[in-house]
């Protein structure tokens, strides 16, 4: 891909896009530039991107392992709610935990 960099107006435009070719720029500067032609597949089973996205950095796991099973699965879903498609699906999930974890402790 060529762009061209127009340092008095701190901008650049795609060459070749809309018949632009770059001509009409005196202060055009071409640049090229290489891109990836694929994306880095996410790792869905060891980190996905839904547990290791969480603006803090942390990952889920390193947080829900030294929790009990119904408090870490609640925690899970908590923390992934707003990463994936239905976060009120992931909510209603950590809620039906929660309540098992206080139905087990109040019996």
């Amino acid at each position: 891909m060529n762009l061209c960099w127009h340092p008095d107006e701190r901008r650049m435009d795609i060459i070749g896009q809309n018949g632009n070719d770059g001509a009409h720029y005196s202060d055009c500067q071409p640049v090229e530039v290489s891109l990836p032609t694929t994306l880095p597949t996410p790792d869905m089973v060891n980190h996905p991107p839904h547990y290791t996205g969480h603006p803090s950095g942390v990952e889920c796991i390193q947080i829900t392992e030294h929790m009990g099973f119904c408090l870490g699965n609640a925690m899970k879903y908590i923390w992934r709610a707003d990463l994936k498609a239905d976060a009120i699906e992931d909510l209603r999930k950590a809620v039906w935990y929660i309540e098992r974890e206080i139905s087990r402790r109040t019996k």
